[in-house]
């Protein structure tokens, strides 16, 4: 199992935050493997909402159907899964005097062989999370106004 976990601030108000998280077809901004994310459902976004994900990862394409697990005021928790792997984003929210801090956690526990890869991806989720520390900020401080 590939576990990374970051933590940054953002620049915005929690719920503000949390409210623009909770719709995943943004990852398209912040995640930098994400290259399409489409809602497969209709409604407001609530636990049980489902997004189909597009990914890039080392110059393969991954698709994984997406279903948001978890909703509470400071916490998000996603599900992505397909027939090689079962990833989790779990992020956590807490208010601070300059916006939110995020934990941002992920988990990816791979199926059948392909969990034999598991030590050599590490490195590249490790990259990932490094990243998802400028683009996330960033993605969220664009897409609210100050």
């Amino acid at each position: 199992m590939v576990d990374v976990q970051r933590s940054f601030l953002v620049p915005r108000p929690l719920p503000e935050v949390v409210a623009y998280l909770a719709d995943f077809s943004h990852a398209v901004e912040w995640d930098p493997g994400t290259q399409e994310c489409d809602r497969t459902d209709s409604g407001p976004v609530a636990e049980g909402s489902q997004w189909h994900n597009v990914s890039l990862f080392r110059g393969r394409r991954t698709e994984l159907t997406y279903r948001l697990a978890r909703r509470e005021e400071d916490r998000l928790t996603f599900v992505g899964t397909n027939k090689t792997a079962t990833s989790t984003d779990d992020m956590t929210f807490l208010a601070e005097d300059d916006g939110t801090r995020v934990t941002y956690h992920a988990t990816v526990r791979f199926h059948g062989l392909a969990r034999f890869a598991d030590p050599l991806l590490r490195r590249e989720f490790e990259r990932l999370g490094d990243e998802i520390t400028r683009t996330m900020p960033a993605a969220v401080t664009d897409a609210l106004p100050a």
